[in-house]
């Protein structure tokens, strides 16, 4: 299938890294209290998946194939944006530590979304 791009840096690329800071973050967040470990647990799972939904959009078999894997990817990213907004309302994380992570998970937000409109525009014309 198409390679995803969106900039220099390639969206799989910035979604391991991301990644990488989700699985140091939970490692953290399981020092703490059980609050902060089970919503860790549930960044770990979202924050992890975005990038390997991409490499299977990557390698999908089809066009729907792809669209679905880039879509499930931005539904986790989605996710991921509400738990780490989640850690910093309740005071698990400190909002100064937490938003560029935060940041980036709105970044690869929007970069999936348009990856996703465009990609479904192709099929439907």
């Amino acid at each position: 299938m198409e390679e995803l791009s969106h900039s220099p840096q390639r969206i799989q690329d910035r979604a391991f890294e991301f990644a990488c800071r989700i699985v140091r973050l939970h490692e953290y967040l399981c020092k703490k209290s059980e609050t902060a470990r089970r919503i860790g647990n549930q960044l770990l799972n979202s924050g992890t998946s975005i990038g390997a939904n991409l490499e299977e959009a990557d390698a999908g078999q089809s066009r729907a194939d792809f669209i679905a894997k880039c879509s499930i990817a931005l539904k986790e990213a989605r996710e991921t944006h509400f738990w780490l907004r989640l850690l910093a309302a309740t005071d698990q994380v400190s909002t100064d530590k937490i938003k560029p992570l935060t940041q980036e998970a709105n970044e690869i937000v929007a970069i999936l979304t348009t990856i996703v409109r465009k990609s479904k525009g192709r099929t439907e014309i």
